[in-house]
């Protein structure tokens, strides 16, 4: 009989055989034989010191248990998938390669739970390197399945290796990144980035598809974080960004909406940068139409510094109506509605106090943080939170 699913490792071939597919590849070769002012030994030994840091392994049986470690955070945010059949359909017949916004360090599970929940087989995802320390960096290189990714690094030697192990993990794996590269710390979808999309579209797997995803939460655990950076200034232990989300974490309760859109065709020449850029635009701007849109980012857009409950019902609407002619994924339909829970989310968050008629704004930073999340939506400045 087949083995059950749950008793099924899932790991990338051996360091020998990962070692012999990427030297055999033309772009290392070149590199190992000096394209790139290295050569012989010395770059040889470069190429197999970054592959032993990318090796990783995924194991099914501990992956759901995964939710244990950091059970406090996760109870906290209720899974929505919309869409799954997309992803469940993309799977059967194709090589897939997600790509999502990114809003919290929560999404690297909350998404890839979504689908290991549904039955769907569960990605190698990109992650930040800065995630590879301590006991979640053992979690995440031979649990989760992870690949620790050197963030803005121009190291020849590390982008080609990289780009050469992406092309031999998708023969056997599909891939999960984020081609906005980090956090968005301001709120809106960020420009993407191209290096992973290019190492993917240049592994010339057959058949693949881009699938775009999109993950919105009701409030984001780090939202006071983020928002108090809103540009992100230097890169910190994870474990310093885990202490702070456990802080975040007390009263913090939401909803992720994890939504898939249509598979994307690879009709391109991937050796084009041009191109490859083009197409991750587009990627992207599906990206921007699945994202949920729900009553706090209404709220956030149509909040004034202190607003009357019938002016600030008047204004969610418009942003609604906005919306609405935009093709938006809807997630409130009314003024009325995102004032219903928009209101009390915000308040519990401490981003808003209402009280005899109106609202005001307590802390105007992470309101701001919400309305940016829509900014990829909403184009006029009127519409933004002042």
């Amino acid at each position: 009989m087949p083995a059950n699913r749950n008793d099924i490792v899932r790991s990338v071939p051996t360091l020998d055989e990962l070692t012999e597919a990427v030297l055999s590849r033309q772009e290392v070769a070149r590199y190992i034989e000096g394209s790139h002012g290295e050569s012989g030994g010395v770059a040889r030994q470069r190429v197999q010191a970054y592959l032993e840091e990318l090796r990783t392994t995924q194991r099914y049986p501990f992956y759901r248990a995964l939710k244990h470690p950091l059970y406090p955070i996760l109870r906290k945010i209720e899974r929505i998938p919309e869409n799954l059949d997309s992803a469940r359909s993309a799977t059967r017949s194709n090589r897939v390669v997600y790509a999502s916004n990114h809003k919290s360090h929560t999404d690297y599970l909350v998404e890839l739970l979504v689908l290991d929940e549904n039955g769907v087989r569960p990605p190698i995802v990109a992650a930040g390197i800065n995630l590879f320390g301590g006991p979640l960096g053992l979690l995440h290189k031979h649990v989760t399945g992870a690949i620790p990714i050197r963030r803005n690094t121009r190291d020849p030697g590390y982008l080609i290796t990289l780009k050469a192990y992406v092309a031999e993990l998708l023969r056997k794996h599909d891939l999960f990144f984020y081609p906005e590269g980090g956090r968005s710390y301001s709120g809106e979808i960020k420009s993407p980035k191209t290096g992973l999309m290019h190492a993917a579209l240049q592994a010339d797997y057959t058949p693949m598809v881009v699938l775009p995803t999109a993950v919105a939460y009701d409030l984001v655990l780090e939202d006071q974080v983020l928002a108090r950076q809103r540009v992100k200034r230097a890169q910190r232990p994870f474990r310093h960004e885990l202490a702070e989300m456990v802080r975040c974490a007390v009263g913090y309760k939401s909803r992720a909406f994890v939504t898939f859109g249509e598979p994307m065709a690879i009709d391109l020449d991937a050796s084009s940068r041009s191109e490859v850029m083009d197409f991750t635009h587009s990627v992207m701007e599906a990206v921007g139409r699945l994202y949920k849109v729900l009553p706090t980012a209404v709220i956030a857009n149509a909040m004034r510094p202190s607003t009357t409950l019938q002016d600030l019902e008047s204004r969610a609407n418009h942003v609604i109506e906005t919306l609405r002619a935009q093709g938006a994924n809807l997630g409130v339909q009314s003024g009325a509605e995102a004032m219903d829970s928009g209101i009390e989310l915000l308040e519990a968050r401490g981003i808003v106090v209402a009280g005899d008629g109106r609202v005001r704004v307590r802390d105007r930073n992470v309101l701001r943080y919400y309305a940016r999340t829509l900014e990829h939506l909403l184009g006029s400045p009127s519409l933004h939170t002042h």
